[in-house]
């Protein structure tokens, strides 16, 4: 009798033992299945248009999704390396007269008050051109020229002012990000199908032309090559001009191709210092903008 009460009592004590294990260490009872994290949202880009307030004029923006791609590496001359870019938004064409115009001449302003203002935001403009900056290649729809990398600039940053969004010029790594578009090479293209997108030195009449008239290329993009250069922010040293332009020859137009500032593109200059926001000699250099979030 007294054996059956002492085993009664280990049996009873050793099913409270287990019961209080699977209550304080359920999760070796009965595995936790791991919660998913939920996804997230992929932010909405769209293309839109711009327009300059209190002017007519109109700009489309392009939306591109980022990537990365092989580039120029600074530290290694003719070696090329990863990079990246982001998102960003950028124009459908070239910067036109259209729009620069605007900045160029004041045509936003309509009063002192305005002008005020403009100064709080420390907006400056270009100084007048010596004679016609578009050198009668044509004005309406055509691409701006003869710009410096600082006039680019400053008009990016008016443009911002105007819109409220941040606009600004591309970086190296974004504009050939963008010229490519996932599909061209770096290098030079195949004549036939560089004719289809880019004004060059056999097909120019050694002029510029109107922006839109060769095809896009994958984003919907015009005249990433050829017609006018467009400023960029370079990956290193100075601000370098990109794509290559309507006095090049074929070989020489790439989504690599890329030339900086010299001398010579301000050779007939008269003023001295020479202009901050002209080139004499550069009837070549162009800008287009891209858009941040």
């Amino acid at each position: 009798m007294y054996c059956d009460s002492l085993l009664r009592f280990v049996l009873r004590g050793g099913l409270l033992l287990l019961a209080g294990l699977s209550f304080l260490t359920p999760a070796l009872a009965k595995p936790q299945a791991k919660k998913a994290e939920p996804a997230r949202p992929v932010k909405k880009m769209e293309p839109y248009i711009e327009t300059i307030p209190r002017t007519l004029v109109k700009f489309e923006m392009i939306p591109v999704r980022g990537g990365s791609i092989e580039t120029p590496d600074p530290a290694r001359p003719g070696a090329r390396k990863k990079a990246q870019a982001g998102d960003f938004w950028i124009g459908k064409f070239e910067v036109t007269w259209d729009e620069f115009d605007i900045y160029l001449y004041g045509l936003d302003l309509s009063n002192e008050e305005e002008e005020k203002k403009e100064a709080a935001d420390a907006v400056s403009r270009p100084s007048k051109p010596y004679g016609s900056p578009d050198r009668g290649f044509g004005h309406e729809g055509y691409p701006a020229i003869s710009v410096t990398y600082h006039a680019a600039e400053r008009y990016c940053h008016w443009l911002s002012v105007k819109t409220g969004k941040k606009y600004r010029l591309p970086t190296e790594v974004e504009w050939e990000y963008a010229c490519r578009a996932r599909i061209l090479p770096s290098g030079p293209l195949a004549r036939a199908a560089l004719d289809k997108v880019a004004w060059h030195w056999d097909n120019s009449d050694d002029k510029t032309h109107p922006v839109g008239k060769k095809e896009p290329n994958a984003w919907g993009l015009y005249d990433m090559l050829g017609n006018a250069g467009e400023w960029c922010k370079p990956l290193q040293g100075t601000p370098v001009l990109c794509g290559g332009s309507y006095r090049d020859s074929p070989e020489k137009i790439s989504p690599s191709a890329r030339q900086r500032h010299t001398p010579g593109w301000q050779s007939t200059d008269p003023q001295n210092p020479k202009s901050k926001w002209w080139l004499s000699d550069g009837p070549f250099a162009g800008l287009r903008v891209l858009r941040e979030e």
